[in-house]
């Protein structure tokens, strides 16, 4: 008589924390049992010579979602999620983006219809807000915010979704009241205009001069900014995709200073420069997201803030739009670099690339692996510990990892809808094998094993990483004319 539906033979069972070789027995989609000599399952693996890691957590991609500049994603609920497994990933945390003027409980049941149907993982989703209303503070961000939409983001850039300070203060004090985390993409929306209006009147149209117009110091004083408004609430709060050097130091020194302030960084500041927007024609637009891959200095220092713990978690930003007139080209055959859609593809690569180039060639070890990829996205955002591990009880969401398979990059064995990745022609060495999400094979063999529609949304609690520290008290002491008691 078989006592677990599936177990998982002789593979390393790696989290971030441990690393054994033992067998892994599941069963009603969570696992059961880890120990040697496991009973027979209805199914066996064998992982002999093989990591069986913890699946994928991808906290920051966008998915069938229409952009700022109205370019719709090409990928839906189907293909991204389809993507994703393929990379490893078995949870991704896309965006429910309210534009101005639309009910942000409206948002959210449209993206949950879209994502329920397809989805062939389980999924979260965080929410955009772009119309901080009475009405939306008030009423529709309390509720959604019970029944588990626990994270949501705002832009500091960009004319059609960038929040003033006010505004800003607003939000924060929502989340700190209700236990929500807020995500900050933080660029300084004055600075890189007025850079671009020069580019332009200048005649500088080509993809290179949106790496030029987005300065680094446009991100360090926005990011700054944004960690004082947080400090001035006691709120916590998370800057996304960090790419430069001056915004990683803002966070490092808040962090020093016992701030909740967490920090995310992406493949594209480890891997893409500059240089990559410099192509000829107009092969640089694919390149083009915000805010931009800087220089090999750059690089270096990104990798800094994963292994000194600066950065908690990355994440791909997955942006997928298609270099043609339906995404990166929407504007015509020879845009400006202000009219590109911005975003770049990489939600199947980021485990692979974070594997080879991390842990392949020693930049980090395969705990902090399974911890930046995994872990630390669902003790943020309040998945944790259903997943992001593997122990008795947690869902059995599993990737069995191949750390000697060499694979050579190409758009054409992905599963994304882009048709191109910015990653063309690199070699790695590790790749993901076998992925099962809550119990169920999901890719096996080069093959998916899952169907639209079978992945769950997972509805996050109200996160640690959301909990203020209680420095209210110091920074408005009512000796200094305040009052903190009236504030919230």
């Amino acid at each position: 008589m078989t006592v677990y539906d599936l177990v998982i033979r002789g593979g390393e069972v790696i989290t971030a924390t441990d690393r054994t070789v033992c067998d892994v027995g599941v069963r009603d989609g969570k696992i059961a049992a880890l120990g040697q000599g496991l009973d027979a399952g209805a199914r066996e693996v064998d992982a002999t010579g093989k990591m069986v890691l913890p699946g994928g957590i991808d906290s920051h991609c966008h998915i069938e979602q229409v952009s700022g500049m109205g370019v719709m994603c090409a990928d839906d609920f189907h293909s991204g999620t389809v993507a994703a497994a393929f990379g490893g990933t078995t949870t991704i945390i896309p965006f429910a983006a309210q534009h101005r003027g639309q009910s942000a409980t409206a948002v959210v049941k449209d993206y949950r219809e879209r994502g329920d149907a397809k989805a062939v993982i389980d999924y979260a989703v965080h929410l955009i807000i772009t119309d901080p209303t009475e009405q939306v503070l008030g009423q529709e961000l309390p509720a959604l915010i019970s029944n588990g939409y626990t994270s949501f983001k705002v832009y500091m850039t960009y004319e059609g979704t960038k929040l003033d300070d006010y505004q800003m203060l607003e939000v924060l004090s929502t989340a700190r009241r209700e236990g929500a985390l807020t995500m900050i993409h933080a660029e300084n929306w004055d600075m890189i205009r007025w850079l671009a209006q020069r580019l332009i009147d200048g005649g500088n149209r080509a993809p290179v001069y949106h790496g030029v117009s987005h300065a680094e110091v446009a991100e360090g004083e926005a990011t700054h900014r944004a960690i004082a408004l947080g400090r001035l609430l006691d709120t916590p709060l998370l800057i996304v995709h960090v790419s430069a050097q001056e915004a990683m130091e803002e966070i490092r020194i808040a962090q020093a200073k016992g701030l909740k302030v967490y920090g995310e960084t992406c493949p594209q500041y480890l891997f893409l420069t500059l240089d990559d927007l410099d192509r000829e024609g107009m092969e640089g637009a694919m390149f083009c997201c915000s805010p931009p891959p800087r220089d090999k200095e750059g690089q270096e220092a990104i990798w800094h803030g994963i292994q000194t713990g600066v950065f908690q978690v990355v994440s791909s930003d997955h942006a997928p739009y298609r270099f043609d007139e339906t995404g990166k080209l929407k504007a015509g055959p020879n845009p400006s670099f202000k009219e590109i859609a911005n975003g770049v593809p990489g939600i199947e690569l980021r485990l692979p690339l974070l594997f080879s180039e991390g842990v392949g060639k020693g930049r980090i070890d395969i705990h902090r692996f399974v911890d930046i990829t995994s872990t630390a996205h669902a003790k943020i955002y309040g998945l944790y510990p259903r997943k992001g591990t593997i122990a008795v009880g947690t869902d059995a969401d599993i990737t069995i990892w191949d750390p000697d398979r060499k694979v050579t990059v190409t758009a054409d064995m992905l599963h994304d809808n882009t048709g191109y990745t910015p990653y063309e022609g690199m070699q790695l060495t590790g790749w993901p094998v076998q992925v099962l999400s809550r119990g169920r094979i999901v890719v096996e063999d080069g093959t998916l094993h899952a169907e639209q529609g079978s992945g769950l949304f997972q509805p996050c609690d109200k996160p640690d990483s959301a909990k203020p520290l209680g420095l209210i008290q110091r920074e408005l002491d009512p000796k200094r004319n305040f009052g903190a008691q009236i504030l919230f």
